[in-house]
Formats: structure tokens, C-alpha cells, sequence
């Protein structure tokens, strides 16, 4: 739990500096819906590469380091680090070579937006480096130094987003708010903050080499594999968990390749390039917030798991994902219903000068518990050692939502995109869910898991929805806004309290959680 509130605090750092240069973006003058669709297609194109390249790797380093580390082969946990880097920083080269040469290609032939072409040249050597950086964290997150990842994705956020606005601004006065112009210059930024974040993980392992080879020497059961069999070993768990991550991201990338495409044949290209806009500038953003706060669970149940298993330690591994997605649930649900409620003020708090898209929103926030506990349990099925099953839950959620996308697009427009994605999302949450139980004998009550969260999340939104409305012709919307959700919020803790939804061992599990538990317990 140190590891995951670590994380997790990283990510909420991460998103809110994230939002803070989105809404930058979205309120600057010459860049706002537009901007973002130029922006949004060039970065799913690029997302779509960093997952073939590397956004498996952090688990499958992480997972099979740990398991190495369990039983004291640290000689094998380094070797298995170096064959990493550098196949992923091949792989990475090539990745960022294939993007860098076919911008033109991808931009006008796939996206059909010609203008991002300058955006994924911007983009196109983040790729490599993301690639070398994700070895480096996946290592470190194996010996459970999960604080490392969690301070270079910090820093690369914050680091982003400063370079983001100054050399946005640059672009904006030299061209006179020239929107391909300042799309480009936004995703230049990126690619200087994933290069700034791999120089510091490189210098956070040159600083801890020392100690590492201290503990290589001291490996008791050390075990040579030969490099291909080594290799193989990553492949076969990097490959499923890129696959998995790959069609995971498909959604948001089979949205970029059919909405305007699709859109523009029964409305004009200009409209159909606005509402893509909204739909991967605003809503998108907002509806990842609370993936990000969760991912720390999926993040540190893989080596926990992975560890706990090469012990034998199966009751310890059970009772972990247990408390992992209870408190998914917790995040998951609150989260799905309030954004849902406060659509239409959450847009007009955070993008005055472009508000439109509640419906988007509030139709789109039911995608959230779904996406959290797939999240998690996916986690728990790759720590494990069940990575193909995430794969082919992903894998058909990708084909219903394609079918889908063109099914409902023509009928209902942008928000078909959306029905689909809820539809797809669902069907994999299903078929982890039944593969989990299957694996591992988990007990799941319906009154704890799922009634007493609903109740006390409830109970949340309807106080701040009161709060609101009682309130509303006094005090100014946003302030409001804000202080409705602080309410809600510690309405909720006292509710989950009452509820007795966390038992005392579960209490026991957060970092001090046996001095709140007896602060708690006398209140």
C-alpha cells in the first residue's frame, strides 16, 4: 500500500498538471477544438506505437524481476534487465524511425487530417526514449522502488507542461496563433519532457549501481538462462501485455480513424473535425482522470503478486486483490456518477472559452468503473501469470467497438463512438472478471463489494447535488462547484466508516492505518 499511495499521489500530481496545460490548450486563442483534433489524432497514432514498443514492458520487467528477486537470483533479475534494454531500445529506434518517415503517409492517408503531419514528426523520437525509460522503471518497480517510476512520470508531467506553455506561446506569437504551428509545438514538449524523464532514471541508476552490483555478488541462486531463452522469457510476457495495452488503446484509436471519416460524409468536414476535437481534447481527458489515480493498483499488484506466488504465499496474494478491488470499487464509482451529474459545470469550470460537450461527458463517464476494475484485475491476472487472457478480453472489445463505431456513428454521430466504447468495455470487464474467479478462488460478496459502495456513493453525489441547488443563486458556480465535491467527499469517508465497508484488517494494510483505525474507531 505505500507503493500504491505513492503512485497514486504521482498520478495525481501528473493529472493535474496535465490539466492544467490541456486547459491552456483547449482556452488559447487559435488553438481550442480544432487544435485538439490535430493534436488528439497525431497522439493516438503515437500512443499506438508506444504501446508496441513499450508500454508492456514496465509490467513484464516488473513481473519477471520480482520473481527473480523472490527467490534471491538478483544476478538473474540484472541480466534479465540488460537483455531488456537493449532489445526495447532497438525496438524503440524502430518504432520512432517508422513514425518520423511516415508522417506524411499516416497524417493524410490514415487520420485523413493532413494538418497533424508536423505534430507526429514532433512526436516521433519520444518513442525510443519512452522505450529506454520503461525498462528502467520496469526494473526498478521488480526491486519495488516504485517511487522512482513515480517521480520521473512526475517530473515529465511538470516538465511538459511548463515547456508546453512557453514554447506554445513562442509558436503563437511568431505565427500569429497559427493552430498546426501550436499543435506542433505542444507535442514537441512532450518529446523534450520523455527525454528529461529517461535522463533522470538513467542518473537515479548510475547513482544505485553500486548497490545493485553489491547485491548481483551476493545472488545465492543464481541461474544462467542463454539470451534467447531469456529473451523468450520477456517475449512471452512483454508480448501479451503489449497486445493487451495495444488493443486497450485501440478504442481511442479506431475513434481517431472512423469519427471524422464517418461524420463528415453526412455533416461538413469542419463540424466533423470540431466534434472529434471535443471528443479526444475534453472528454477524453477528464474521463482518464480516474484511470490514472488507479492504475497504481494494476502497477503494483504485478510484482506483488508475482512475488507472493514464486513464495507459495496464495492466501497473501488473494487477500491483496481482494482489497485492490474493493478499493477500485471505491475510486470507481463515486467518480462514474458524479461526473455523470456535474457535466455540464465540470466543462464550464474548466474550459470557459469551449464548454460544449455535456452530453459527451455525462454519456461517456459510465465507461469509468468498468475501465477501473478491468484496470486492476488485470493487474492480478498478469502477476498471476494469466497475460494472455487481458489480450483477448481487449482484443474483442476492440472488434465489438469497431462494429459498433460504424454501426451507430451514421445513426446518432459522435456519440455512437461512445455507446460503443461503454459496450465494449463491459464485455471486457466480463470475460477478466470470469477468468479471475476461475484462477483464483476469490470470494466477492455482493453486499460489500457492490451494494454498501453503491449506497455510500449515492449518499455523495446526492449531498453535493443538494449542497449545490440550495446554494446555487448565493455563491459563484465554480466555487460552488468545488466545494459541493469537498463535501461530497468527506460525507463519503464517514459513510464508508459507518458502513463498516473496510474491515479492520483492510484498515490495517493503508500506512498508518492502525493509529487512524483507533482515531476512527473513537469517533
Amino acid at each position: 500500500m505505500e507503493g500504491v499511495i505513492v503512485l497514486m499521489f504521482s498520478q495525481v500530481i501528473i493529472k493535474i498538471v496535465g490539466l492544467i496545460y490541456k486547459l491552456y490548450l483547449t482556452n488559447k486563442e487559435g488553438f481550442g477544438d480544432r487544435g485538439n483534433a490535430i493534436y488528439g489524432g497525431a497522439f493516438q497514432i503515437y500512443s499506438l506505437f508506444l504501446t508496441i514498443s513499450s508500454i508492456g514492458v514496465p509490467n513484464a520487467i516488473s513481473k519477471l524481476v520480482s520473481s527473480k528477486v523472490a527467490i534471491g537470483d538478483n544476478k538473474g533479475a540484472y541480466r534479465i534487465f540488460k537483455i531488456a534494454f537493449a532489445m526495447f531500445g532497438l525496438l524503440g529506434f524502430i518504432g520512432s524511425s517508422i513514425l518520423f518517415f511516415g508522417a506524411d503517409y499516416i497524417a493524410n492517408v490514415y487520420l485523413q487530417i493532413p494538418e497533424a503531419e508536423i505534430t507526429i514528426l514532433a512526436l516521433a523520437p519520444s518513442v525510443f526514449f519512452v522505450s529506454i525509460a520503461s525498462v528502467l522503471r520496469g526494473y526498478f518497480n521488480g526491486r519495488e522502488s516504485l517511487s522512482v517510476t513515480a517521480n520521473s512520470q512526475s517530473l515529465e508531467q511538470i516538465f511538459k507542461t511548463i515547456l508546453t506553455v512557453c514554447i506554445v506561446e513562442q509558436i503563437a506569437a511568431i505565427s500569429s496563433c497559427n493552430t498546426v504551428l501550436m499543435a506542433g509545438a505542444a507535442t514537441l514538449a512532450t518529446t523534450l519532457s520523455t527525454l528529461f524523464s529517461l535522463l533522470y532514471l538513467y542518473r537515479y541508476f548510475i547513482k544505485r549501481k553500486k548497490e545493485v552490483w553489491q547485491e548481483v555478488i551476493l545472488s545465492t541462486k543464481y541461474k544462467k538462462d542463454s539470451v534467447m531463452k531469456t529473451i523468450k522469457k520477456i517475449l512471452a510476457v512483454s508480448i501479451p501485455i503489449a497486445l493487451c495495452a495495444l488493443f486497450s488503446a485501440t478504442t481511442k484509436t479506431i475513434d481517431a480513424l472512423t469519427v471524422v471519416r464517418i461524420l463528415k460524409e453526412f455533416i461538413s468536414e469542419q463540424e466533423a473535425t470540431l466534434q472529434y476535437g471535443i471528443l479526444s481534447g475534453k472528454i477524453d481527458t477528464l474521463i482518464t482522470l480516474p484511470f490514472s489515480f488507479n492504475i497504481a493498483f494494476s502497477t503494483a499488484l504485478v510484482p506483488t503478486i508475482s512475488a507472493e506466488i514464486a513464495k507459495r504465499n496464495i492466501n497473501v496474494a488473494k487477500r491483496r486483490i481482494e482489497f485492490s478491488i474493493l478499493v477500485t470499487i471505491l475510486i470507481g464509482l463515486p467518480c462514474t456518477l458524479y461526473m455523470s451529474l456535474f457535466s455540464n459545470q465540470i466543462l464550464n469550470l474548466l474550459f470557459p472559452n469551449a464548454s460544449s460537450g455535456w452530453e459527451m461527458l455525462a454519456l461517456s463517464s459510465w465507461t469509468i468503473i468498468f475501465v477501473v476494475l478491468t484496470q486492476t484485475i488485470n493487474g492480478a491476472l498478469q502477476g498471476l501469470g494469466k497475460v494472455n487472457v487481458p489480450v483477448i478480453a481487449f482484443g474483442f472489445g476492440a472488434v465489438i467497438k469497431l462494429a459498433f463505431n460504424i454501426l451507430l456513428i451514421p445513426i446518432i454521430g459522435v456519440k455512437g463512438a461512445i455507446i460503443s466504447s461503454i459496450i465494449s468495455h463491459i464485455l471486457s470487464f466480463i470475460i477478466c472478471f470470469i477468468s479471475l474467479k476461475r484462477n483464483l478462488d476469490i470470494s466477492f460478496g455482493i453486499n460489500k463489494f457492490l451494494i454498501k459502495p453503491l449506497i455510500a456513493s449515492i449518499i455523495m453525489v446526492g449531498c453535493s447535488y443538494i449542497v449545490y441547488n440550495r446554494l446555487y443563486l448565493f455563491v459563484p458556480q465554480n466555487i460552488l462547484l468545488i466545494c459541493s465535491l469537498l463535501i461530497g467527499t468527506i460525507i463519503y469517508v464517514v459513510v464508508i466508516l459507518g458502513l463498516k465497508i473496510l474491515s479492520q484488517e483492510e484498515i490495517f494494510m493503508i500506512p498508518y492505518g492502525q493509529k487512524l483505525y483507533k482515531r476512527f474507531r473513537k469517533v
